[in-house]
C-alpha cells in the first residue's frame, strides 16, 4: 500500500528555517518537526537559493510556491466540455450569474461552479493573453465600471397630461402584478437611427422595433399597435423618461407616467434591457447596413436569455405562461 504525504504547514516551514540557521543537520531537524530526512531535504533542495549567489532558506517563500505547484488550473481550463458550455452561453450575451444559475438548475440544484470562477477566467485570459477580445464574454464588455454624469435641461414641465411617477401604483414596484410596461429608445451613432425598446416589468419580456424616426405621432402610433393585441389586464400602466418623443402619451389606451428629471433609472426595467442589447447593437453601428433580422436575433436572444430575478427562467418562459395567446417575442414591424 502506498503512503499519504502530508505538506509542511507554515508553522513547521518557519521552525525549519530557524533550526537551518542554527546548522542545524538534516536528520536533527527531521527529528525535531518528527518528519522523515528525504522530506527535509526535498523542502530545502526546492525552495533554496544555488549556486555563488545561494540565499537563505524563507518559510513564506516556500509555502508560497508549494501553493502555486498544487494549483491544477481553473476547472473551466480543466474541463473542455464544461468550459465550451460557459463560453457558448456567455457569448449568447448570458452574464456568469445567468450561466451559473441555468447550470445549477440543469443539475436539479447541485453546484456545478461559481460565478466568481467564472469572471477569474475571463481576466486571467485577457492578461495572459493580451487579447482584448476575451471581455466581449462579459455582460457588458467594459474594461472598467462607472457612472455616468447627469445631462442638463429637461422637458419634463412641456409634456402635456404629465403624471409623475410617484403616482403610479404600488403595485407595479413590487413586479408580482403584470401588465406594467417601460418603454425607451436605443440611440446610435449615425444621426436619426433609432430602435424603440417596449419592457413588461414582470416577466422581463422585451419587444424592440426599428423606428423611422422619434417624433411624437408615429411613436404614440407604434406603442398603440404593439399594445393592441393584449387584453386590459396585460397593459395597466407605462413609464418613460422626459423625451419630447413620449408627448403624445394621452393618446394611448393605457395610463402614462414619468420618471423625475434626470432620474431614468426609475424606469431601471428596460434600462437595464438597453444595456444588455448594446452587446449586439453596438452604438456605431448603422442600421441601413444591418439586416433587420438581426435586430429581431438580439431580442429573441435576450427573451431566451434565463434571469435570476425569475429563479433562471426566460423572459419567455414566463411570459407564456401569463398569457393565453400567441404573441411574437418581438415584432417585425415596418419603421413608422
Amino acid at each position: 500500500m502506498g503512503c499519504s504525504y502530508d505538506q509542511l504547514s507554515l508553522e513547521e516551514r518557519c521552525s525549519l528555517a530557524e533550526l537551518h540557521r542554527a546548522g542545524r543537520s538534516i536528520r536533527q531537524i527531521a527529528a525535531a518537526l518528527d518528519r522523515q530526512p528525504s522530506t527535509i531535504s526535498r523542502e530545502l533542495r526546492r525552495n533554496s537559493s544555488a549556486g555563488p549567489r545561494a540565499g537563505p532558506y524563507r518559510p513564506a517563500f516556500a509555502q508560497d510556491q508549494a501553493a502555486a505547484r498544487r494549483w491544477s488550473g481553473s476547472r473551466l481550463e480543466r474541463d473542455e466540455h464544461l468550459r465550451e458550455k460557459v463560453l457558448a452561453s456567455l457569448s449568447q450575451g448570458w452574464s456568469p450569474e445567468q450561466v451559473v444559475g441555468r447550470l445549477k438548475r440543469e443539475a436539479d440544484g447541485h453546484g456545478v461552479i461559481g460565478c466568481e470562477t467564472i469572471y477569474r477566467f475571463i481576466y486571467a485570459q485577457l492578461k495572459r493573453t493580451n487579447d482584448g477580445a476575451w471581455r466581449r464574454y462579459l455582460p457588458r464588455a467594459k474594461f472598467r465600471r462607472g457612472r455616468r454624469g447627469k445631462k442638463g435641461g429637461s422637458p419634463a414641465l412641456h409634456i402635456k397630461h404629465r403624471v409623475p411617477i410617484h403616482e403610479r401604483s404600488p403595485d407595479a414596484l413590487d413586479r408580482r402584478q403584470s401588465g406594467h410596461w417601460e418603454a425607451d429608445f436605443m440611440l446610435f451613432a449615425r444621426y436619426g437611427q433609432s430602435v424603440f425598446v417596449l419592457h413588461e416589468r414582470t416577466s422581463r419580456f422585451t419587444v424592440v422595433v426599428r423606428t423611422a424616426n422619434r417624433k411624437a405621432e408615429p411613436t404614440a402610433n407604434l406603442i398603440a399597435k404593439l399594445l393592441r393585441p393584449l387584453p386590459k389586464t396585460r397593459k395597466r400602466t407605462l413609464t418613460f423618461d422626459n423625451g419630447t418623443e413620449f408627448a403624445e402619451h394621452h393618446r394611448l389606451p393605457i395610463k402614462t407616467f414619468f420618471c423625475d428629471p434626470h432620474a431614468p433609472w426609475q424606469k431601471g426595467g428596460v434600462e437595464n434591457v438597453i444595456g444588455r442589447i448594446r452587446r449586439f447593437l453596438p452604438r456605431p453601428t448603422n442600421l441601413d447596413d444591418l439586416d433587420p433580422d438581426h435586430i429581431l436575433a438580439a431580442a429573441m436572444v435576450y427573451n431566451h436569455t434565463p434571469r435570476k430575478c425569475l429563479d433562471f427562467q426566460t423572459p419567455a418562459e414566463v411570459f407564456s405562461r401569463a398569457l393565453h395567446f400567441k404573441w411574437e417575442s418581438t415584432s417585425r414591424h415596418s419603421p413608422g
